[in-house]
């Protein structure tokens, strides 16, 4: 009698150790998460109120460049020569109008006023 209880003692034990271990790898926890996937529309900004401001001292370079957006963003940049691939930064100075810094840059250099802009 006493070998059969020492039996049923080891494997009682045996059962015990291993509900023990499937509860702690069956207690692992996954936050919550999300993934999707989706479209919105991408629309372009219209540039008005253009104002090129010339430099006091040489009239023959250019100081700056301001215009509005008319949508609000983020991020703006503006290019005046194409070939040159200089991005000249922009700062907001009013609702939707930015103004970017163009010291240096000769007037009869410029071919365009090609803007980037982004609302993130």
């Amino acid at each position: 009698m006493l070998r059969n209880f020492k039996v049923l003692f080891v494997v009682f034990a045996v059962v015990i150790l291993s509900v023990a271990a499937y509860a702690f790898a069956a207690a692992n926890t996954v936050p919550a998460t999300k993934a999707g996937d989706g479209t919105g529309a991408v629309s372009g900004y219209t540039i008005t109120s253009v104002v090129y401001t010339l430099n006091g001292t040489t009239p023959t370079t250019l100081d700056s460049v301001s215009f509005d957006l008319g949508a609000a963003a983020t991020q703006v940049k503006a290019q005046l020569v194409a070939t040159s691939g200089t991005w000249y930064a922009c700062t907001l100075t009013a609702g939707t109008t930015w103004s970017c810094t163009t010291t240096g840059l000769t007037v009869t250099s410029i071919d365009q006023l090609r803007v980037v802009a982004a609302s993130n």
